[in-house]
């Protein structure tokens, strides 16, 4: 995708502080980042969505974030993949981001609205989502 900020990176046309590449993955420092150490991982395939990211593209992806965690030494952390808009996904080219979380005031903050569930629906939910595994 020639307007894909993400792929102009990979190709080198945008400037960026590679941490870490390989045939498949490229590891970066996030430009506006939450946190010291904030980075993030992306495949060299191109695709908006992880479905559209075929399964031997995503191999190196987390052990990748593994080697940024322990390069850091971020003893806390969040591990974040956002797909589509409402999302928040910002940038459509698949993105992990490993955000240190070294404080209550830095890194991710994040709420969890969770919702009362009924468990006839939870059971039939676990059996059509189950039967397409």
């Amino acid at each position: 995708m020639s307007a894909c900020i993400f792929c102009k990176i990979i190709k080198g046309d945008i400037p960026s502080f590679k941490l870490y590449e390989s045939e498949k993955v490229l590891a970066f420092l996030d430009i506006m980042p939450l946190s010291k150490g904030h980075a993030l991982v992306i495949p060299k395939f191109h695709g908006a969505k992880l479905t559209e990211i075929p399964d031997d593209q995503l191999s190196e992806i987390l052990p990748v974030v593994k080697k940024l965690v322990v390069a850091t030494g971020a003893e806390n952390y969040n591990v974040l993949q956002n797909n589509g808009r409402i999302a928040h996904q910002e940038v459509e080219h698949v993105h992990f981001h490993m955000i240190p979380k070294p404080n209550v005031e830095e890194g991710m903050s994040i709420g969890w609205p969770q919702q009362k569930t009924d468990m006839d629906q939870l059971k039939a939910l676990f059996a059509e989502i189950k039967s397409k595994m």
